[in-house]
């Protein structure tokens, strides 16, 4: 979440008393063709928080007709990310923003905690991971341990042959892994260092692993907006970096991407795709996320252009010869959708309609009128090629009076077929099914 500078002259208002700022009128920003109008910007930005509240007792979000969606932990502490083991358990990350972050100090950085706080994200980093482990056949998990801890905003995680690799913010990091261990006691091994600094704006650091285990992906986030900071302070940001695990080096795989954070392979093409948060402050219908296939030694346009060609004026100075190679995105999940989390389905326990496709999981706005996101949208995909949509798939997040009973961040395939979402308001992952599914009521 980032709040702007500007937001200071709010001072002089109640603090997040009301939504500030413009309403939407026409839904735009989706699909392989979203329409872009022209921006917009005024003295204030548009603040718009959906306040954190707890989910009411006995209920959970929606899935469509068929579907039963089950708690499959709870009681958890800040969930962000997920990841299935080959035997079936999943690894939790509980984890949020370290504490040298770029809140600041002083007016600023107490207007940014407060709306933080607000939001259901001002809670400590938990810094560690945890396990889950359901019986068999079971639909919720039985067994909850913590399987790493004292970790530095952990996020992506990894398992290649028997080793497990883990993002740290500033760090990634390798430990040795036994099949059906609980606990990994080992304090691991740095073997490269990530972006980070002072100011790390956009701290999580995603990773995937190829097929073949000889390479890691790593996703870099901007330290900015849009570059407000100085270019200097972009340096080795806004990327997707490629990591050689025989030589331990990184490169540059892919760059000009404000803030990708899911990483999941396409398997009908083979091909990377990736979801990114694009910036703010062009009014409530830019800039729409977006997800991509990630193409080798491609650029995408941060922070001089956004979707394709479409320079941001707001840059100084400008550099004509990137934007002229900016990539278009494949397809745009909306505006200020925070969308986070993807995964391609690739098991065969949902109907036909959803293999191979992609489900993302939106955090959720909080700088648009009306709000955007705070769901789990799906989009069908043929021929490696991603289809019409998005389609809502989990709802329920949002209450009709604007409070987040939940947000979702990640998503993930159980060992069963369902999927899985990680909610870091809730403090719950969540578990949907085909009703009647082994595993289901």
């Amino acid at each position: 979440m980032r709040v702007p500078a500007h937001l200071i002259a709010l001072l002089a208002l109640p603090l997040l008393a009301c939504a500030i700022g413009p309403s939407a009128s026409v839904e735009t920003g989706y699909g392989p063709n979203p329409v872009l109008p022209a921006p917009q910007s005024s003295l204030l930005p548009t603040l718009n928080i959906a306040p954190a509240q707890q989910r009411t007792p006995g209920t959970a979000p929606a899935a469509p007709p068929g579907f039963t969606v089950t708690a499959f932990a709870e009681g958890l502490d800040h969930p962000r990310w997920l990841y299935t083991l080959p035997n079936g358990d999943v690894l939790v990350a509980e984890s949020n923003a370290p504490k040298a972050h770029d809140q600041g100090s002083g007016v600023f950085g107490w207007i940014t905690r407060q709306v933080m706080k607000r939001a259901g994200a001002g809670v400590p980093s938990p810094d560690r991971i945890i396990l889950l482990r359901a019986a068999s056949g079971g639909a919720a998990a039985t067994t909850q341990a913590v399987f790493l801890k004292d970790l530095h905003s952990p996020f992506g995680m990894a398992l290649v042959g028997d080793q497990l690799y883990v993002a740290n913010t500033d760090a990634l990091l390798r430990f040795p892994y036994r099949t059906g261990e609980t606990t990994i006691t080992s304090p691991g091994v740095k073997v490269a260092d990530l972006p980070a600094g002072p100011i790390n704006h956009h701290w999580t650091k995603n990773i995937v692993a190829d097929r073949d285990g000889k390479h890691l992906y790593v996703t870099i986030g901007s330290n900015s907006n849009v570059a407000e900071n100085g270019m200097e302070a972009e340096a080795d940001r806004a990327r997707i970096l490629q990591f050689d695990i025989a030589t331990q080096t990184l490169r540059p795989f892919a760059t000009g991407l404000r803030n990708p954070n899911g990483l999941s392979w396409q398997p009908e093409s083979g091909a990377l795709w990736t979801v990114v948060n694009e910036r703010d402050d062009l009014g409530n219908e830019l800039v729409p996320d977006y997800m991509t296939a990630v193409h080798d030694g491609a650029f995408y346009g941060f922070p001089y252009s956004y979707y394709g060609q479409h320079v941001d004026t707001r840059v100084k100075p400008q550099r004509p010869d990137l934007v002229a190679k900016a990539v278009v995105p494949d397809y745009a999940l909306g505006n200020h959708t925070a969308s986070l989390g993807l995964v391609f389905y690739t098991a065969r326990l949902f109907p036909k309609h959803y293999w191979n496709g992609a489900f993302i999981g939106q955090h959720g706005s909080w700088n648009r009128k009306p709000h955007s996101g705070y769901k789990v949208v799906f989009v069908p995909f043929s021929g490696g090629r991603p289809g019409p949509g998005p389609e809502d798939f989990l709802t329920g997040f949002l209450t009709t009076d604007g409070h987040a009973q939940g947000r979702p961040v990640g998503v993930a395939i159980d060992a069963k077929g369902a999927l899985l979402v990680a909610d870091d308001v809730g403090n719950t992952i969540w578990r949907v099914a085909p009703a009647g599914a082994r595993g289901q009521p």
